[in-house]
């Protein structure tokens, strides 16, 4: 069981009278305007599971986390409230020359509304802003243009491809329905794993009706109609100021000795990227 009220006043939506397709767009949006896309504990050395009660009150005490925390507590708050859902494995495809797959390092959702079927992704970091509908075609939410298509690489599935900004290439899920604990042993892969991009880089994701906030390490990006605003954070007030603020994140439960080595770590990391010549 999740609490579903307190996970309503979060989101700081009213419990719909109804599963409607307005209401689902609502709770879309507000989740993705509200709970961050981050995976801090994996660099604060607190593991986290990815049950779906679990995500749940993670959000509740003022936290987010990827696609499997995500998705399925927002699974999980759709189906107490009476949708049609679904769970699918699927796939990232970080850069185009990467393969496409469903290889499991993503969970998608689906539900099944009068008649129609949508994609519903609160997980795709810096991605959809509302949910889409299964129909092939271009989409456009705010600055950004997405595409949705029958997937070539996954047969069945289906295929998100991200507007040319956006921070990954594309998303192909399989047709499938999967259980939520299918994930574990990926989430322990990409939670420890030093070959894991969320080990290799912190990053906070904050989507927004105008555009998205992009944090890694110490650069801090608005990406928007505008174009790109970017700025490095050079000490460790401010870059705490920003998760709160910007993302926020309530790190309230973080010690000082626990702040001071994050600050350290990801200042560090980001000063032998600059060195390297990465961003």
């Amino acid at each position: 069981m999740i609490d579903v009220d307190r996970y309503l006043t979060v989101l700081g939506v009213a419990r719909p009278a109804a599963p409607t397709v307005e209401a689902l767009r609502a709770l879309h949006r507000a989740q993705v305007e509200r709970v961050a896309y981050e995976n801090l504990d994996i660099h604060l050395g607190r593991p986290t599971g990815i049950g779906a009660a679990e995500s749940v009150s993670r959000i509740v005490r003022g936290r987010g986390g990827y696609c499997f925390h995500l998705n399925g507590a927002f699974g999980a708050l759709l189906t107490a409230l009476g949708y049609d859902v679904t769970l699918h494995r699927a796939g990232v495809q970080g850069t185009p020359e990467a393969p496409a797959s469903a290889a499991g390092d993503h969970l998608a959702l689906t539900v099944r509304l009068d008649g129609e079927r949508w994609l519903v992704d609160t997980g795709l970091a810096g991605g959809m802003h509302e949910p889409l509908p299964l129909r092939e075609g271009s989409y456009t939410q705010g600055p950004f243009t997405y595409a949705m298509a029958p997937s070539v690489a996954v047969p069945g599935g289906w295929r998100f491809t991200h507007d040319p900004r956006g921070t990954f290439t594309a998303m192909d899920f399989a047709p499938d329905p999967v259980e939520l604990s299918s994930f574990a042993a990926e989430h322990a892969r990409l939670s420890t794993s030093p070959d894991s991009g969320f080990v290799r880089v912190l990053t906070a994701q904050l989507r927004d009706a105008k555009g998205v906030y992009v944090l890694r390490g110490c650069v801090l990006r608005r990406i928007d109609a505008e174009g790109t605003e970017e700025r490095t954070i050079d000490s460790a007030d401010d870059w705490y100021e920003v998760l709160a603020d910007v993302f926020r994140l309530d790190l309230t439960d973080v010690d000082a000795p626990a702040r001071a080595q994050l600050w350290h770590r990801v200042h560090t990391a980001h000063q032998e990227r600059e060195t390297a010549g990465q961003r």
